[in-house]
């Protein structure tokens, strides 16, 4: 690893601002379903359930003993969602986030039992929504937005390409998406940069959903740019790359940005210094717009994407795992909790490519069966874990 020590007098003039470097465009034909976990992946992921292999059938136990599974589950919709800050005020927002895991959730089951009622659940939750839903409110409204709307598109992606007794209300929920969801994550964020890529990890979803290509090309090209501003490369010169919109145009102003950390060194994002609980929203929504975009058949891991999503899994696994903090990385002290979030990213880089990440291996091992963070990720030692396909 190379530490790239800060230049605060040069470091303004080598700021280096981002422009995705081509076209990414929506696939001919988009695939389905196809929001971060394919058919393939679904039928291995059953297959191993139910030959009682693992970690999968422990990773499909957990999934069925939770909450979310329960068929019994009354979906609790709200016109308004209102969140505030951290979710304060919280109105519908742990309810409208949970109800989105729960419908993914019966998707699975459904999946993999072949069991009608779990796909009625799933489709139950899913019109309570779209009947009723009409905006979302307050300063953290486009979070929220993002986290539910990463969620949906999953579930309804399983159930209407999959469920064949029929989705009455198929329409109306893809409105939905459209009107109450769509144009606020496509505008993306200037906030941290965890609610960017997670608002456009929901664009992408839902673009795959509505078969959108002008969205999807959009949603596209925004993660490009934030993720090459969100995880650091020695590469990327002195200091680290930004998006053009937030006008970070001097080494002062970035340095404040990431929380204060004035030495760069690969791997390090945008908010490690903050805490590894929204560093690991970040990586996460890479982790699932690359596994997306592969499945739709552009494949970004051996991009710049691939290396940052590597590198930032390697940096933040080894401190979770207990390495001592030296005195210039957030001033010696760190805020772990990574969430259950390695799965993704360390399949597709070390079983599908082959690349050694012994630090971010044995968190995931460490770390099986990987369940939900409550907000947007769930189940992916389940979907994902040594998944080959």
């Amino acid at each position: 690893m190379r530490r790239i020590p800060l230049l605060a007098a040069a470091g303004a003039l080598l700021l280096g601002v981002f422009t995705a470097p081509a076209a990414h465009s929506a696939p001919s034909t988009f695939v389905h379903p196809g929001v971060t976990v394919s058919k393939a992946q679904l039928d291995f992921a059953r297959t191993e359930v139910l030959a009682g292999a693992q970690p999968w059938k422990s990773a499909y136990d957990q999934m069925m003993a939770s909450d979310y599974a329960d068929l019994n589950r009354t979906p609790k919709p709200r016109a308004t969602v209102e969140c505030g800050s951290y979710s304060n005020p919280d109105y519908g927002c742990t309810d409208e986030r949970e109800d989105a895991i729960a419908a993914y959730t019966d998707a699975l089951a459904w999946y993999i039992t072949k069991d009608a009622r779990y796909a009625q659940k799933a489709i139950q939750i899913m019109d309570a929504w779209s009947a009723t839903i009409t905006s979302h409110t307050n300063s953290n409204a486009p979070l929220q937005t993002g986290w539910a709307g990463s969620s949906w598109p999953k579930a309804a992606e399983i159930i209407r390409y999959t469920y064949t007794g029929g989705w009455a209300n198929e329409g109306r929920f893809a409105t939905m998406l459209r009107n109450v969801y769509l144009p606020t994550v496509i505008k993306g964020s200037n906030s941290n940069g965890n609610w960017e890529l997670t608002m456009t990890e929901a664009a992408v979803g839902i673009s795959v959903f509505l078969e959108d290509k002008a969205s999807y090309d959009s949603a596209m090209a925004r993660f490009r740019t934030r993720t090459a501003a969100y995880v650091y490369l020695a590469s990327d010169g002195s200091v680290p790359k930004t998006v053009p919109s937030q006008n970070l145009d001097t080494t002062a102003k970035i340095v404040s940005y990431w929380q204060g950390q004035s030495t760069f060194v690969t791997g390090l994002t945008q908010e490690t210094c903050r805490d590894f609980t929204h560093t690991g929203y970040g990586i996460s929504s890479i982790s699932h717009v690359a596994e997306t975009s592969r499945i739709q058949g552009q494949d970004l891991y051996g991009t710049d994407v691939g290396e940052r999503l590597r590198q930032a899994l390697g940096f933040q696994a080894k401190y979770q795992l207990g390495t001592a903090v030296p005195s210039w990385l957030c001033g010696g002290t760190l805020n772990l909790g990574l969430g259950p979030v390695t799965e993704v990213g360390y399949n597709a880089l070390h079983n599908r490519l082959g690349i050694a990440m012994t630090n971010t291996q044995t968190l995931t091992h460490n770390q099986r069966p990987a369940g939900s963070n409550n907000l947007f990720v769930a189940w992916e030692t389940l979907t994902h874990g040594d998944n080959p396909n």
